[in-house]
């Protein structure tokens, strides 16, 4: 097989050449196949000749089967040996004809990629990190944490504010069916619901009646309207921290005692969850470098796509549905498909951001490395996935992968980093 192709404005058209013996092999299997598949009167499955299939079935059918299998099992060869990972299905050339015998079948298909990206600066990246040693503010706001299990819910004189817990009735007025209910607990300011809606219903009174209406972060999404009636507005209070309440609650001697075992626990969590926010912080600063106004669509939409997958996929694993989560997470599905939208803008951003790196860093991907990669995968039989992945042709995305990984260890080695007490900051301002 012989390849030849072009890239112009992030499509690459490729033109396939299939020398005629493998040609003439696709020809026979399909005759095969045509044979066994079905009943030829007087001759014995699978041993119809040729001539009675063309006179049964018409020899353009067999051809055109021949055709389509042989374009089918190119086309993840094609990919691998480009080296390209597709955001959607390659589209192919108009056939004029089908395959002939005894001759090369040439055909062209084209692929849509990722835009190749600049970045403003490839310099380290500049970011801030909390400091490695457990601070009295991170122990205070675990503390408030475990606290919280034992808040007491008092009914609140007052209009709705944020932070509240209030009871309401909600009736869908157009395209809000998933709000709709009544008596339904909503926490104001927690990002479950849309934000308009907790903008509105902020300032309400109890038994006050209001419609709110508002437009989802979706492309093509119409208004929403609901109609709101408080029935009930109440505070969290927490209790008041003693040695005798964390005895009694938690089982520890005192107050001193319960906070040197968070700041245990606490130590504990940073020595493991700081490698990975060095490196999303990192990443997410190269990103913003990115020389990019808007995400192409149709790349947006294979990512938007496979977290979706994942996202379902990590469900399934937990027995759950997405109704029942949505409905746990008192979200709707308008906000979840807005909040899925806006996670796939910004992994695809940081993606691209790693790959104009690893251009610039003229990073290699040597075929040790893929093996070394399946080695890690933790599967049966390395060497069979790797065959499955070239049979699907997935390697490249296995490649693309390790590129940007090698980008990313550059990125967070190289990294300015400045330490950040973000409790005492914040208390500060």
């Amino acid at each position: 097989m012989n390849i030849t192709s072009d890239v112009k404005d992030a499509k690459l058209t490729a033109t396939v050449t299939i020398p005629a013996a493998d040609v003439d092999a696709a020809i026979k299997k399909a005759y095969r196949d045509a044979a066994k598949k079905y009943r030829f009167p007087g001759f014995r499955a699978g041993h119809a000749p040729r001539p009675v299939i063309d006179n049964m079935l018409g020899a353009g059918a067999v051809l055109a089967q021949a055709t389509n299998d042989l374009i089918g099992e190119a086309e993840p060869k094609v990919i691998n040996e480009l080296d390209i990972v597709p955001v959607k299905a390659g589209e192919y050339g108009e056939l004029e004809n089908p395959v002939a015998d005894h001759e090369d079948f040439v055909y062209t298909i084209e692929f849509q990629l990722r835009p190749s990206c600049e970045l403003t600066s490839y310099d380290p990246v500049e970011i801030e990190m909390p400091p490695a040693e457990v601070t009295e503010g991170e122990i205070d706001a675990q503390v408030e944490m475990l606290l919280g299990y034992h808040a007491s819910f008092d009914d609140a004189d007052r209009p709705v504010a944020e932070g509240d817990y209030v009871t309401v009735d909600i009736e869908n007025v157009k395209n809000a069916e998933a709000l709709a209910g009544e008596g339904r607990m909503v926490v104001i300011g927690s990002g479950s619901l849309p934000a308009a809606f907790d903008e509105g219903v902020t300032g309400m009174a109890k038994d006050e009646t209001k419609e709110i209406s508002w437009t989802p972060e979706v492309e093509g999404a119409e208004e929403a309207a609901v109609k709101v009636t408080v029935k009930a507005i109440k505070e969290r209070t927490l209790p008041e921290l003693t040695d005798e309440l964390a005895k009694e609650a938690f089982g520890f001697d005192d107050i001193a005692a319960m906070r040197d075992a968070v700041k245990i626990e606490l130590d504990a969590d940073k020595t493991s969850k700081l490698p990975g926010i060095k490196e999303n912080r990192a990443v997410a600063k190269l990103a913003e470098r990115l020389d990019l106004e808007k995400v192409d669509e149709d790349y947006e939409q294979s990512v938007f796509s496979e977290l979706g997958q994942n996202f379902l996929q990590s469900l399934a694993g937990r027995g759950m549905s997405l109704d029942t989560w949505l409905q746990m997470s008192n979200m709707s599905t308008e906000a979840f498909l807005a909040d899925l939208h806006r996670q796939a803008d910004d992994v695809a951003r940081e993606s691209l951001a790693l790959d104009a790196l690893a251009r610039k860093l003229e990073i290699e991907v040597t075929d040790e490395d893929v093996d070394a990669e399946f080695a890690r995968a933790g599967v049966e039989d390395p060497e069979a996935s790797k065959a499955a992945f070239v049979a699907e042709g997935r390697i490249p995305a296995i490649r693309d992968s390790i590129r940007r990984s090698k980008a990313c260890d550059w990125l967070v080695e190289t990294a300015v980093v400045t330490e950040v007490d973000e409790y005492a900051k914040a208390d500060a301002e």
